[in-house]
């Protein structure tokens, strides 16, 4: 009898952390600090890209953070906006800066590698009105993101000529992006400024 309180008290807690997860990782654009009008964005990046300013720095400037995803040895930072649509940024950044590879849109998703940053422009599934912008250096990439999933978005081989022979039989990373990870790969949610907040300090 004992055991099996403990079984039913252990399936509650999972059920219950599992919820306040999924909470946490909702951004709604009521929760996104009020941005700039889209001209003036627009015009943040555009005098960026003449400046020849990091992709990372830039974007950190133009949108707002919303949360850092905490890796084993570095972070990634996820940026919202109401003001762009995944189309109208994908061509707006690549048209500005130069990129080494441009995905395809797969489940309102896709992502750009610039120079020594990956950066993934996804739909938000809460919140229609919402891009979400993640932006993760090489290192978090290549030590923490699951070679199954970027495997949908570029080939094997390009991977490894990026992480090293074998990468995606030898790294055991699992994770997907925008704070959807397993558990296993030393991944934490970080500072948030949305409702909600999240776990452990940021960087």
């Amino acid at each position: 009898m004992c055991k099996r309180w403990v079984l039913c008290i252990g399936i509650l807690l999972l059920i219950l952390l599992a919820a306040c997860s999924s909470e946490d990782e909702t951004i709604m654009a009521a929760d996104i600090p009020e941005e700039p009008q889209k001209q003036e964005i627009k015009q943040i990046i555009e005098n960026a890209a003449n400046e020849n300013v990091e992709i990372d720095d830039v974007i950190e400037d133009a949108f707002p953070l919303m949360t850092t995803i905490e890796g084993d040895s570095s972070n990634s930072e996820v940026y919202a906006t109401t003001r762009f649509t995944l189309s109208e940024l994908s061509l707006l950044l690549s048209n500005e800066f130069q990129t080494e590879e441009i995905s395809e849109v797969k489940d309102d998703q896709q992502i750009i590698i610039f120079n020594d940053f990956f950066v993934t422009l996804r739909k938000n599934e809460a919140d229609q009105e919402v891009l979400l912008i993640e932006v993760a250096g090489e290192e978090f990439v290549r030590r923490n993101y699951s070679p199954s999933f970027l495997g949908t978005y570029f080939s094997i081989r390009l991977l490894d000529s990026m992480f090293g022979n074998n990468w995606n039989r030898s790294s055991n990373g699992d994770y997907s992006g925008m704070g959807s990870y397993g558990g296993s790969g030393g991944i934490g949610r970080g500072n948030t400024t949305f409702r909600g907040g999240g776990p452990g300090t940021g960087k």
